[in-house]
Order: structure tokens, then sequence, then C-alpha cells
């Protein structure tokens, strides 16, 4: 659980007691503050959530093109008069292409 996560659960948790403690005394100030820390909380902790998401498939994203990479780099030194052949056979299309645009 991350610190957004953490906080964020503590202020909601926080916000529930300011509500309940509000609403047993009669003080709609702190109820109304207790309601307004429990949806920030709820919030922080859904940024949380997400951050958490987007690091892990960032980190998900990295360990594949790692792999990828790796894969490739097998492939040049177990082929690599085939592997020449397929790089200049790109470029030459690229050259190609970039050739037929620029008219």
């Amino acid at each position: 659980m991350t610190d957004d996560r953490i906080e964020g659960v503590a202020r909601a948790g926080l916000g529930r007691i300011q509500d309940a403690a509000g609403g047993l005394v009669g003080d709609p100030e702190t109820q109304a503050r207790g309601k307004l820390n429990q949806a920030a909380g709820r919030v922080q902790d859904a940024f949380g959530k997400a951050k958490n998401r987007v690091t892990d498939g960032l980190s998900a994203a990295g360990d594949y093109s790692q792999d990828t990479l790796e894969d490739l780099a097998d492939i040049v030194r177990e082929r690599p008069l085939t592997a020449v052949g397929v790089t200049l056979g790109v470029g030459v299309l690229l050259g190609l292409l970039i050739d037929r645009l620029g008219r």
C-alpha cells in the first residue's frame, strides 16, 4: 500500500469519526468537516490505486521490452547474415517510402 493510499484511508477514517462525533454532540460543522475528510480520503485512496496501476503497467512494459530486446539479440547472434539482410531490406523500403513522400 502506497503512502497516498494509507493517508487516504486514514483521512477517510478520521472523517467518519468526526462525522459521528458531530452527530452525537449536535455540531453540524464538525459533521460537515467529517464528510469532507471522508470524501477527500476516498479521492486520495483512489489516486493511490491509480498510481499503483500506472507504476505496475510501466514496470510490465519495461520487462516486456527487455525480454523482446534479449530475444532479438539472440536471433542476431544465431543468424547474423539474416539479421543484416533484414536490416538492409527494411532500410531500402524506408528509403523508397521517404523518397515517394518527398515528391
